[in-house]
């Protein structure tokens, strides 16, 4: 159907609610409004689809939400008969109709007499991760838009190893999706009939504990965390989101001395009502937290986003300033105790792996490669960590200690197989505790991890393209990149890569990759954002000569992308 036809059935049919129609016929005299409501369908993308919630194909609402959980109902049922036995595990977050998403996905597996878990209440993705694996689940579902702003909601769809889908996967399923035309021929299931019938279960609280000791077993020195942290005093905050009733407990059972909650936060609200965007990469989500920590002294404050997969801190100097770190400082100080604290355990570390995002800091391939540690890069997304985590524990008995993502993503063991911000909360004040014993600050360590394997600076930068025209507008930039090969800036790399083309050992995705000699950029579109991000990094022999690297390389690419999207309007 046309834009204006799908439209108009969704405006005037009754098999949509009363609400969806009266947001639709509030724009019938604005054609822009309708063609961006209507021009495309959410893409199933990474694993999912991910929206502004609203009426509209291009929108997340129950009928996207009931369109996927068909495609997805239909793509276990090929499976077959052991598939829809094995079942399907939902959870959700603290989002705006999480809840309402997640029951009615529950409702369509159910009716299609697959066997449907659910969790509770609010869930953290890396314990809807873990408990695919428990259950041995075919397949896990959990409704999150992570750390968007608050006008979106989502759809994460997982593997049976409790990894996000790969692409082959994901592929049938969006083949199924597609071929569901009419919205209105939908089939509906009840979710109070199919609980009642048993049909859909509702799990216990035994999974909050198994989750809890499957994290905490891959501490490697228990006993001297816990005689360190009874002197660490921590700030945290939930950002109104699933980690308010794990982290605390995680941390109260790992011995910190003193955790201090940010109480205004701690409640799950959808409108995020105290925060702008709920993203503990902004300084802005830490900003009460920060307060907190300086009225209670703390050593650190840590924030995790709406779904608990990703985790930001701030840290308190040795002269008592607090420095907030960006994702890939958070990411190699988690490595160094990784690594280190293997080595004082004495623990075998030759088999030991860690994975990380290609547009994370390049300084945890050189900590790896000191400590004769297998580091690989991944494209961007975590699946590609679990993913390829899983395949090397499996064909080359390598064990997987650390994978992170420069975006606050972090995961410290096979027991799930997506990032985990309360593991990343755990190891932060392991961490901190550690250091602090030894008179020294998280700022010290990263200090003199630097001096000990080179200085490097990393910033990203992310340019905002939104709607229709934006999507023209992102691959007209990124077609325009790979013409232009090495002449984007008067600098000519040492390489230039399109890696949609050419990605070497690692998976072809769509990004540009250039090197200097002091520093890079890469650039590739949002799976999950109308935004196209730049990374930049620099090195040096100082951190200021890093710095200064990274700002040139920055100035240069930002204006010569800047230039190429205005010469395309």
């Amino acid at each position: 159907m046309d834009i204006m036809t799908t439209y108009k059935q969704w405006k005037t049919s009754y098999y949509f609610d009363k609400k969806t129609r009266d947001e639709l016929v509030a724009i019938e005299n604005d054609p822009e409004a309708i063609r961006d409501r209507f021009y495309r369908e959410l893409d199933f993308g990474t694993a999912g689809i991910r929206g502004v919630i609203g009426a509209g194909t291009n929108r997340i609402n129950l009928y996207v939400v009931r369109k996927v959980s068909h495609a997805v109902a239909t793509y276990i049922s090929n499976l077959g008969s052991q598939a829809r036995q094995a079942g399907i595990v939902i959870g959700y977050d603290s989002r705006n109709f999480s809840k309402e998403f997640a029951m009615e996905a529950a409702s369509i597996f159910a009716g299609y007499d697959i066997k449907t878990l659910m969790h509770p209440e609010i869930c953290p993705v890396p314990v809807l991760s873990y408990s695919i694996t428990k259950f041995k689940c075919v397949a896990g579902v959990m409704i999150t838009a992570s750390h968007n702003p608050k006008q979106y909601n989502g759809y994460k769809v997982y593997g049976s190893d409790g990894a996000q889908l790969g692409p082959d996967a994901s592929k049938a399923i969006s083949d199924i999706m597609n071929s569901f035309e009419d919205y209105s021929k939908l089939a509906t299931f009840s979710f109070d009939y199919l609980k009642q019938g048993n049909k859909i279960k509702i799990l216990d609280g035994q999974v909050k504990k198994a989750f809890s000791n499957a994290l905490l077993s891959t501490i490697i020195n228990k006993k001297e965390f816990l005689d360190n942290s009874k002197n660490l005093s921590v700030v945290y905050t939930p950002l109104h989101g699933c980690g308010a009733k794990w982290v605390p407990e995680c941390l109260k059972a790992c011995g910190v001395g003193n955790v201090y909650t940010v109480d205004s936060q701690m409640v799950p609200d959808g409108n995020f009502s105290t925060v702008k965007v709920p993203n503990p990469e902004n300084a802005e989500a830490m900003e009460l937290a920060v307060v907190l920590a300086k009225e209670k002294d703390a050593d650190l404050a840590i924030a995790t986003d709406p779904d608990s997969d990703r985790a930001g801190v701030v840290a308190k100097d040795k002269n008592g300033k607090y420095i907030m770190l960006t994702g890939n400082q958070i990411g190699i100080i988690l490595l160094d105790r990784a690594i280190n604290s293997r080595i004082a355990a004495k623990k075998p570390i030759d088999n030991a792996l860690v994975i990380s995002s290609i547009v994370s800091t390049r300084v945890a391939k050189a900590m790896c490669e000191a400590n004769c540690i297998t580091y690989k890069d991944v494209p961007v997304g975590f699946r590609y960590i679990g993913d390829l985590a899983g395949i090397l524990e499996d064909k080359e008995n390598k064990k997987f200690i650390f994978g992170f993502e420069e975006s606050c993503g972090y995961l410290f063991g096979n027991y799930a197989k997506d990032k985990d911000a309360i593991g990343a909360c755990v190891y932060l004040a392991e961490a901190a505790s550690y250091y602090k014993s030894k008179g020294l600050t998280l700022i010290d360590a990263l200090d003199s991890i630097y001096e000990k394997y080179g200085f490097q600076h990393e910033i990203q930068v992310s340019l905002v393209l939104k709607g229709e025209s934006g999507l023209i507008k992102t691959k007209e930039l990124m077609d325009c990149l790979r013409n232009k090969k090495a002449d984007i800036i008067d600098v000519t790399p040492s390489s230039y890569t399109d890696m949609l083309q050419d990605g070497g050992e690692i998976s072809k995705c769509d990004m540009i990759s250039a090197t200097f000699e002091n520093g890079y950029f890469m650039v590739r579109p949002s799976g999950t954002e109308p935004k196209v991000k730049i990374y930049f990094g620099g090195t040096g022999e100082t951190r200021s000569a890093a710095y200064n690297n990274t700002i040139n390389i920055k100035n240069k690419v930002t204006a010569a992308i800047l230039d190429i999207v205005r010469d395309k309007e």
